[in-house]
C-alpha cells in the first residue's frame, strides 16, 4: 500500500487511501511543493501527545477555595471545589488555545506550546480532566 503521496493532485486522487493508511497508524506523508506533511488519526496523535506531554498540574487548597495551574502554561483555575478549579482551568486551557491560533502562534514566548494547543484542540473536556488529573499525579498542596 501507498504510504507516500509525492504531489498534492497524487494525494487529492487517493484521499480515501490516505486516510485509511492513517487509521491503521502507518506513516503517510504527502507532498506539497518543497514541505512534507504527515497525516496521523487525531485519536493517535491525541494520545501520544498526552504521554509526551503530561501535565505535571499542581493544585493548591488556599483561602477556603482551591486553585489548579499546569506550570508553565500562562492559565489557571480557580473555585470554591477542586472540580470547580479543574473546570476552571480546562475553560482557560481553551481559551489561552484559541488565543495561540488566532495570535499567539507567532509570539516568541509561545512558539513552542504547538504541542499543548494541539492536545487540547483534540481532547474533550474529560480527557483534558484525566490529563490534568490522573495522566500523571496532580501536587496538591495547602497554604
Amino acid at each position: 500500500m501507498t504510504r507516500h503521496f509525492a504531489s498534492y493532485t497524487d494525494a487529492r486522487t487517493h484521499l480515501r487511501t490516505i486516510l485509511d493508511t492513517a487509521r491503521t497508524g502507518r506513516i503517510t506523508t504527502l507532498a506539497r511543493d518543497h514541505d512534507v506533511f504527515t497525516v496521523v488519526s487525531a485519536g493517535l496523535l491525541r494520545r501520544e501527545l498526552a504521554r509526551l506531554r503530561p501535565s505535571h498540574a499542581v493544585v493548591v487548597a488556599e483561602g477556603g477555595g482551591w486553585a489548579a495551574l499546569v506550570p508553565g502554561v500562562p492559565v489557571a483555575g480557580d473555585a470554591t471545589t477542586l472540580d470547580g478549579a479543574v473546570d476552571d482551568l480546562i475553560d482557560a486551557l481553551r481559551e489561552y488555545a484559541d488565543d495561540w491560533n488566532e495570535r499567539l502562534v507567532d509570539a516568541p514566548n509561545h512558539r513552542d506550546s504547538w504541542s499543548l494547543v494541539e492536545l487540547i484542540v483534540l481532547s474533550t473536556d474529560e480527557q483534558l480532566r484525566e490529563w490534568i488529573l490522573v495522566g500523571e499525579a496532580p501536587t496538591a498542596t495547602s497554604r
